[in-house]
């Protein structure tokens, strides 16, 4: 019977060891965000295609310079 006591006793001590253990360590961090995709368009002019966010819109064409912007006209 005393053995019994014994290895339940064992157990529930290697139990609690463990979770306490595992508490202590660090949150694993999260890796950063990547940007979501973005459109692409077209230059009207050379046709380099470019993310929507760094083009120029000219009369519903869209340009990758002012130059270009000005030679599209």
């Amino acid at each position: 019977m005393g053995k019994i006591i014994l290895a339940v006793v064992f157990t529930i001590v290697v139990v609690l060891w463990f979770k306490y253990m595992g508490s202590r360590r660090k949150p694993i961090e999260k890796p950063p965000k990547t940007p979501e995709a973005e459109d692409m368009v077209r230059c009207k002019v050379c046709g380099v295609n470019m993310p929507r966010s760094e083009a120029i819109k000219a009369l519903g064409d869209y340009y990758c310079c002012d130059e270009h912007r000005n030679s599209g006209r």
